[in-house]
Parts: C-alpha cells; sequence; structure tokens
C-alpha cells in the first residue's frame, strides 16, 4: 500500500510538473532567450561553396518553409558573389529529393546548371558532412558557407569542420521563438529542445 501510494504521488507530482511545463512554453516567450542563446551570428567573407543543410521535403516535392528558406538563402548568397558554387543537399522523400526540388529552384531564380551540385543521400548532418566533403573537397572547395537554421549551426559547424572544411555561418531564421501565438510558441521551443537533444548525442558519440 506504501509503494502504490508512493507511485501515485510521484505521478501526480509528474503531470503537475508537465503542466506547468505547457503552460511556460505555451503562455511566456520562454522561447526567444533560448533560442538567443543558441543561434550563431553570421560570418563575413568570401567561400568556395555555399551548402545547405537538408530540412525536409513533401512527397509531391514541395519544399516546406524551412527547407525553402535555406535555399533561398543559398542562392541569394550566390548572387551576391559571395562563393562560386552551390551545392544543395536533402534527402528523398517520394519521387523527388529535396536536394533536387532545390536545385530546379536555385535555376529558376538564376543559378546556371554548372554553378550546381546536388547530394540526396545525407539522412543526418553528419552524413551529409560526409558527403560533402566527398563532392567538394576534391574540387579544391573547403571554405563553405553553411547555410542551415540559426540554431543548429554550432553543432553543423563542428561536424563539418571535422570532415576537412573551413567553415563560415551562414544561419538563417527557423520557427517563431519570439510569437505571441501558443502554438507556434510551442513548435518553435520543440525544436529548441530537439536541438538541444541533438547537441548532447553529439557530444556523446564523438560528433555522430
Amino acid at each position: 500500500m506504501r509503494m502504490e501510494g508512493a507511485w501515485d504521488r510521484l505521478s501526480t507530482a509528474a503531470g503537475v510538473i508537465g503542466l506547468m511545463a505547457f503552460a511556460v512554453a505555451a503562455f511566456t516567450p520562454a522561447a526567444a532567450p533560448l533560442d538567443r542563446w543558441m543561434a550563431s551570428a553570421p560570418d563575413a567573407g568570401q567561400a568556395d561553396a555555399v551548402v545547405a543543410l537538408g530540412a525536409d521535403v513533401d512527397p509531391d516535392g514541395r519544399l516546406p518553409e524551412d527547407s525553402l528558406r535555406r535555399a533561398v538563402e543559398a542562392v541569394a548568397l550566390y548572387r551576391e558573389g559571395r562563393a562560386p558554387l552551390v551545392l544543395m543537399l536533402g534527402s528523398r522523400n517520394g519521387p523527388a529529393s529535396e536536394a533536387e526540388s532545390r536545385a530546379r529552384l536555385a535555376r529558376g531564380l538564376g543559378v546556371p546548371a554548372s554553378a550546381l551540385l546536388t547530394e540526396p543521400r545525407g539522412l543526418t548532418t553528419a552524413v551529409e558532412a560526409q558527403r560533402s566533403a566527398e563532392l567538394l573537397l576534391p574540387r579544391g572547395a573547403r571554405r563553405i558557407l553553411l547555410v542551415t537554421g540559426a540554431h543548429r549551426i554550432a553543432r553543423a559547424r563542428r561536424l563539418f569542420e571535422r570532415a576537412g572544411f573551413e567553415v563560415l555561418a551562414a544561419p538563417v531564421p527557423e520557427g517563431s521563438p519570439a510569437s505571441n501565438i501558443p502554438g507556434e510558441r510551442l513548435s518553435a521551443i520543440g525544436r529548441l529542445l530537439q536541438e538541444l537533444a541533438a547537441r548532447a548525442l553529439s557530444r556523446l558519440h564523438g560528433g555522430a
């Protein structure tokens, strides 16, 4: 009976803590300072290539917002003359890969096919770093502008440096941490906590 009572109290406490955490995440701007702490500032300078990390793609080939932001930023950096080559990453989800869909977008925005590379086989950031090295390092493209979410740059930078690159950060904003809408706040803090977990696992497994 004592054991059952202890489990009941523990369950009640866990439920209360969970409700409090939900309320803080949904009804306060708690995600905003966490986002600022995790975000990286952009680096200046020229590079040998722009590398846009994968995000997601719909089965019909359409690019969701995060993927579209990264692809457009990569194109903008190319058109600014920051690098002569663009590598679009992104795995396959149906007939078309994210990388291929991004490359079509880039061509439509004026990037010539000769300046575009695609790599659809990376399912994790670590694999994307390895695949990027296989494509770019033999071309002499060692200094890269790395395009991904602002709060993801720190972990991605370590992985790409380990693969042999000199990395310039090219972060893009993702999510709405300063939003007043509870659903957007929850989504934003969920992204940030997911990235914190990914950082912890990356360190635990030596960057894998």
